[in-house]
């Protein structure tokens, strides 16, 4: 499709956005960094979403090298990323038979991300949790995980793709209001024209969306953080909580929008309730290994630190 907007303008909207989405609440993952916001060197819990790109994997392994967090959890089963997720991970690693796409695709995205921590950098999350299949289900079964194995969280620091960091937090606000939430969104990156009529990238973490599908996760993010009848906030669907939205932020929205470039992301039905993620899996990939029966996969995997 065809547009007369500046493509100066149309990149600001974009980073726009992408400043709303990907939160960072510390400038880096350290125990000084913890220190000067929390008052204490380590918060209760981090995790990792499955649902970003590899370069979480980073993010993850520096994290517990630096001790920032007491209990280490990923959390992630399939969903509409999981996939792209195998694809990237099988070529990252394509000498090693164990990180085919056939093997992979077998795991769920909390498995492929251990996997993958333990060959990189040789390390190890205390828990997985695998069923989860969208943002909703990430949260209600990491805190299902947290109670059922007793693991005290008063405070935790969410790692999330870019695009969806803030949804994360808006849907573990809504769930346990009561938990201090700090933000560290596994990258943050921002656009430029290109010269050629399209866009390119100023930053490229490990994995990176293409410039398309970046921007298609992007805009899909603020019509679902809207508190209106259309939204996932309290007076639409009520799946998370009340997001104030800044007027910059709406208006390069509408700014995206006017330019009939990009397609906002619609959510994908199968990964609605995770059982039925499952299922269609099973249909579409034959048996999947024990996820069949998740609660057996919320296991303690290392002893406690």
């Amino acid at each position: 499709m065809t547009n007369s907007l500046d493509p100066n303008s149309i990149a600001q909207s974009i980073n726009t956005l992408a400043d709303f989405c990907a939160q960072r609440d510390f400038e880096t993952l350290t125990q000084e960094e913890i220190q000067a916001k929390t008052d204490q060197n380590q918060v209760d819990v981090l995790v990792l979403f499955g649902g970003t790109i590899v370069e979480g994997l980073n993010v993850l392994a520096k994290a517990i090298e630096n001790q920032v967090a007491r209990t280490t959890v990923i959390v992630g089963g399939a969903g509409h990323t999981t996939n792209t997720l195998r694809k990237t991970f099988a070529s990252l690693f394509e000498d090693d038979p164990a990180f085919t796409f056939e093997t992979l695709k077998g795991l769920s995205e909390a498995e492929i991300f251990q996997k993958a921590l333990g060959k990189r950098y040789g390390l190890q999350v205390d828990f997985l949790e695998t069923r989860s299949s969208n943002c909703g289900n990430n949260i209600t079964f990491l805190l299902d995980l947290l109670k059922e194995k007793n693991i005290p969280c008063k405070s935790i620091v969410l790692c999330q793709d870019g695009t969806m960091q803030h949804r994360m937090q808006a849907t573990l606000k809504k769930e346990a209001p009561e938990m201090k939430i700090y933000n560290f969104a596994t990258y943050q990156v921002h656009v430029h024209p290109d010269g050629q009529g399209g866009f390119a990238l100023n930053e490229h973490p490990e994995g990176m969306w293409t410039v398309d599908r970046y921007f298609e996760l992007l805009c899909g993010e603020i019509s679902r953080l809207k508190d209106d009848e259309n939204g996932y906030g309290p007076k639409g669907k009520n799946y998370i909580a009340h997001m104030d939205i800044p007027e910059t932020v709406e208006q390069a929205f509408k700014t995206l929008q006017k330019s009939n470039l990009f397609t906002v992301r619609q959510a994908q039905t199968q990964f609605k309730d995770p059982f039925e993620a499952i299922q269609s899996r099973k249909n579409a990939e034959g048996p999947i290994r024990n996820l069949e029966f998740p609660q057996l996969r919320m296991t303690n995997l290392t002893a406690k630190r």
